[in-house]
């Protein structure tokens, strides 16, 4: 039995990232946002509508974000993807305590509606990625090789004995 070589270098994934799942969350935020602007700008006021936009914007972005710190962390090595999630999380924290520090309270976009829209839009992106998740064959470990062909007779010349069937009485002889 032969041992496989040592590893020299960085642990990392085999394959390069799959970040098809921000493609996913966008569109399903994009669409959500066509549908619900329009609303919340009839039944609260356009400030309200806006501050939606803005909140979509803020949680599209910062999925985005999240994702490829993660996958360029993991290109380096599976082991700094905790890390780099970690510190994502806590710059979008700092920007997003900023960015609503900076509206104005009383104006347009309505400061309320952002935060809604964006704790919404993050329900809506971690359900969006937990069915991405769900709904694809993904390896945490490397996959087994196929089982291998059986080899061919050395000497295709040779007739090879009938396997009895076991449901038959050996007739001897």
């Amino acid at each position: 039995m032969t041992r496989p070589a040592a590893r020299t270098g960085p642990r990392s994934a085999a394959g390069p990232w799959d970040l098809s799942s921000l493609r996913a969350g966008a569109l399903v935020t994009g669409g959500l946002a066509l549908v619900a602007v329009p609303v919340v700008g009839l039944l609260a006021g356009w400030p309200e509508a806006l501050g939606v936009v803005l909140g979509a914007a803020i949680t599209t972005a910062f999925f985005c974000l999240s994702g490829y710190a993660i996958a360029w962390a993991g290109k380096i090595d599976d082991s700094f993807t905790l890390p780099a999630a970690l510190g994502a999380f806590m710059v979008k924290i700092i920007g997003f305590y900023a960015l609503l520090s900076a509206l104005p309270a009383d104006g347009v976009p309505d400061r309320t509606a952002t935060a809604w829209a964006v704790i919404a839009g993050a329900l809506l992106w971690s359900g969006v990625q937990a069915r991405w998740v769900w709904t694809r064959q993904l390896y945490y470990t490397t996959p087994p090789a196929p089982p291998a062909r059986p080899a061919a007779s050395p000497d295709p010349g040779v007739l090879r004995q009938p396997v009895e069937d076991p449901g038959q009485a050996s007739t001897g002889g």
